[in-house]
């Protein structure tokens, strides 16, 4: 019987440059489940080609003539959309401008090397095939317009004082405990965390923590991005921080992130585990010692297990689990695996999780009353 060949995934290069062209059709022809579609050289014909082409997955430059990658993606994302992997460089203007392509809608990213001129793309042959893939099989939608995106606070003085002193309070009744909250993310996850982050109250009395897989250039431009958006200040997390409430704090791409038993902050620069830096599991699992029925976890959408084992931490020390459902999911594999678990208490849409995590923490800091033990 003669075996069907399996359909190839139909590939559209974006990008100004003739040389990352050849290089990116170099890395796609090599992978027989890949195949070229076409090739545009600038933000116009992008558009144009995605809609003309249809093709499976989009690799699109952010720097190019006429119309630029975001504008091209927004456009796309907006009108005839398609899974877009941005190609960037992890300069800061790169960092910057990759996280808003991912905010308009763009599925996920690949850094190219920063070597300047003598750029080997590669080096990230095996990643960008694999996303490619990856991105293929997403379900894309229309997504918002950036004028839809949370708009802008001003600039928020730290540490917010009323958070602060509900939480201070709270801790002084319990042992210096107060509630934390560990948001663990992946693919489609910056947009994800800007919408949730976004929605999180002044008053919010909880430290949260950010885990998210994304390199160390991305991450320090993401708390700049998040400091704009949120009600909260943001901040990096470092060595030594004594966590506070009424602060977030993300983790940097190039360290896994821990608790110590007095409450601090320890960066550890170690190799990968279970393949992530940082580990959202080893993040969960430290906080989940350090304030046990007071943590809450969210898991929000991204590929591969990372936090279920957390979760399962997090629900034995007595603490609380909301999972991002799978309609609002741009890859329902973290949540999923979460929820395989059975640690998990909710599975919501992606807009209920902030008013969930408020709630919650509400709850947690409810006085009790006066006799009730």
């Amino acid at each position: 019987m003669m075996k069907i060949p399996e359909k190839k995934i139909r590939v559209l290069v974006v990008d100004d440059s003739a040389f990352m062209c050849k290089v990116l059709q170099e890395i796609i022809t090599a992978d027989p489940q890949l195949e070229v579609a076409g090739v545009g050289r600038d933000g116009r014909e992008a558009v144009a080609l995605a809609e003309s082409l249809r093709p499976d997955v989009i690799t699109m430059d952010i720097n190019m003539p006429h119309l630029d990658g975001l504008q091209a993606t927004e456009l796309i994302m907006s009108q005839h959309p398609r899974p877009i992997v941005i190609v960037s460089s992890e300069s800061r203007e790169g960092a910057a401008s990759t996280l808003r392509a991912l905010e308009l809608g763009a599925i996920d990213f690949v850094p190219k090397p920063s070597s300047g001129i003598d750029l080997d793309m590669r080096k990230v042959r095996e990643e960008l095939a694999r996303k490619l893939k990856m991105a293929a099989k997403v379900r894309v939608v229309r997504t918002a317009t950036r004028s839809k995106l949370p708009v802008p606070h001003a600039p928020v003085p730290p540490p917010s004082r009323s958070s602060g002193a509900q939480g201070s309070a709270f801790a002084s009744q319990n042992g210096g405990k107060f509630p934390m909250v560990v948001i663990a993310a992946s693919t489609g996850g910056p947009a994800a965390v800007m919408r949730v982050v976004a929605g999180l109250p002044r008053n919010l009395a909880a430290a949260v923590f950010l885990v998210l897989h994304m390199p160390a250039a991305f991450t320090k431009q993401f708390t700049v991005q998040l400091a704009e958006i949120a009600q909260l200040p943001v901040k990096e997390a470092e060595t030594n921080d004594l966590a506070q409430p009424g602060m977030i704090y993300l983790c940097p791409g190039s360290h896994h992130l821990r608790l110590t038993p007095m409450g601090k902050i320890a960066l550890d620069s170690g190799a990968r585990i279970d393949g992530y830096r940082p580990c959202a599991d080893v993040a969960l699992e430290s906080i989940a010692a350090f304030a046990r029925p007071l943590t809450l976890s969210v898991v929000l959408t991204g590929m591969g297990g990372d936090a279920a084992k957390g979760v399962k931490a997090v629900k034995a020390a007595g603490g609380y689990v909301i999972a991002q459902d799978e309609a609002t999911s741009v890859i329902f594999g973290m949540p999923a695996e979460a929820i395989k678990t059975g640690a998990v208490d909710e599975v919501l849409g992606l807009d209920e999780i902030g008013a969930a995590i408020e709630k919650r923490i509400a709850q947690i800091c409810r006085p009790v009353p006066v006799g009730v033990r």
